[in-house]
């Protein structure tokens, strides 16, 4: 059975969104793209199941069925849709739980910010699939642009306005994206973080919101750090 509830647009207009039952992940079992889909459910309390691709035959019959729009993972049948596009997911989930700011200047913003932290984040993603010849001058990419690009301009954002979010002093999927990408950089080499004490705040900050913290606790849908199994799985389904 549908349920319908009303969510505010604008104090003038009003949408009704068709929910039916939990979102479902169109994945494999490892971090990638939908990672940060994860996360974004997860902060914001929304449950979520998970259907993971197992071979290169599951993601052919996917494509086959017709519900991967561009043929890629990954995909989230949510509210009625069947959604790609990782970019236009999270914007969706972010959208429907209030955490895409108060009007089109501040989403700006929230986007502008959620485009660097994505910039740094695929490069994580993409690292353990280069050559073994070029992973060391990957790594450290890496760990130059996180020290000197995209970490300091986050500091400074934080520093100008000295509030506890990036943007309008409250939260919103850029904070949760950011800070799902400080604990991806942490793994790499945890002392980056240790120069930008405003990030470390958020970080806490982010952390020890219940629905957060309960998705960082061992056993949650949270996928742990990338394995050479999970490398050569997302290689035989996806390449």
């Amino acid at each position: 059975m549908n349920l319908h509830f009303i969510l505010p647009k604008s104090p003038k207009d009003q949408e009704v969104i068709v929910m039916a039952g939990k979102p479902v992940l169109y994945y494999y079992n490892a971090r990638g793209k939908m990672e940060s889909i994860r996360w974004l459910l997860a902060a914001a309390g929304e449950e979520f199941e998970e259907k993971f691709m197992k071979t290169r035959e599951d993601l052919e019959k996917l494509r086959n069925d017709g519900v991967l729009m561009f043929q890629q993972a990954p995909m989230v049948e949510i509210d009625g849709m069947k959604l790609v596009q990782s970019r236009a997911i999270l914007n969706y989930i972010a959208n429907k739980h209030h955490l895409y700011g108060k009007d089109i200047k501040e989403r700006a913003l929230i986007d502008m910010y959620a485009e660097g932290v994505a910039d740094l984040n695929e490069m994580i993603i993409i690292y353990p699939f280069g050559p073994p010849e070029g992973k060391d001058a990957s790594l450290a990419q890496i760990k130059d642009k996180a020290k000197t690009r995209y970490f300091p301009a986050f500091e400074k954002v934080l520093k100008s306005h000295g509030q506890d979010y990036l943007v309008g002093n409250r939260l919103s999927k850029v904070d949760i994206l950011l800070v799902e990408l400080l604990y991806n950089v942490e793994e790499i080499d945890p002392t980056i973080i240790t120069s930008f004490p405003l990030l470390q705040a958020l970080k806490t900050r982010i952390s020890s919101l219940p629905t957060v913290k309960k998705f960082l606790q061992p056993g949650s849908q949270r996928k742990p750090p990338v394995s050479e199994e999970s490398v050569a799985e997302g290689k035989r389904i996806f390449f």
